[in-house]
């Protein structure tokens, strides 16, 4: 990771705390064990798309593609214009949309289209956020997935940002990885 990562993330933290969410980008650490969780790419459906809500500086971005995700497949949806000018130069070959991801449910359609939904994974604050804004982002992924596919999310919490029956899904919790400041767990929410 850049040092003017680390400046650029802080200073929009500063900003906009509450949309920021955290003071420093996740680390690759976080995010190997976030991309872990994505399906074997090589088992993608045809033009099948993985969507990213707040990518940020794009380390898990990094991630996913070491994993094997092909860029092209990468749909990211970021808010702040700066990091979508940052996102843009470092993966050109990904979709990068400057829009709320929290309005997913009306914009989704907009976002893929009809590919199909691998993945979604989401680095997005859900903390900041009410239930029921925390429980659409999450439902309404998962209404546009195949049945098994994940919705990969991360937390910092002791507790869940949204309670997995309340969506009509099943959770799996990964350990804690302790190499991100804050320690952070993965989240992987599926339809049930």
């Amino acid at each position: 990771m850049k040092v003017s990562d680390e400046a650029r993330f802080f200073r929009g933290w500063l900003q906009r705390p509450l949309i920021m969410g955290a003071v420093s980008p996740s680390s690759r650490a976080l995010g190997r064990a976030m991309a872990s969780y994505v399906p074997d790419p090589a088992s993608f459906a045809l033009n099948g798309k993985v969507l990213e809500l707040g990518p940020g500086t794009g380390v898990v971005t990094q991630t996913l593609i070491d994993r094997g995700v092909p860029e092209h497949s990468l749909v990211l949806v970021e808010y702040s214009r700066e990091f979508c000018q940052l996102l843009r130069k470092r993966f050109p070959a990904a979709e990068v949309i400057q829009g709320d991801a929290y309005a997913i449910g009306a914009a989704l359609p907009a976002w893929i289209g009809v590919s199909p939904l691998e993945a979604v994974v989401s680095s997005l604050p859900l903390f900041t956020r009410p239930d029921e804004m925390r429980e659409a982002v999450i439902g309404r992924s998962l209404e546009r997935m195949q049945r098994g596919s994940p919705f990969i999310q991360f937390s910092y919490a002791l507790t869940q940002p949204v309670k997995a029956k309340r969506i009509g899904a099943t959770l799996e919790l990964s350990p804690w990885i302790k190499r991100n400041l804050p320690p952070a767990r993965v989240l992987v929410y599926r339809a049930a």
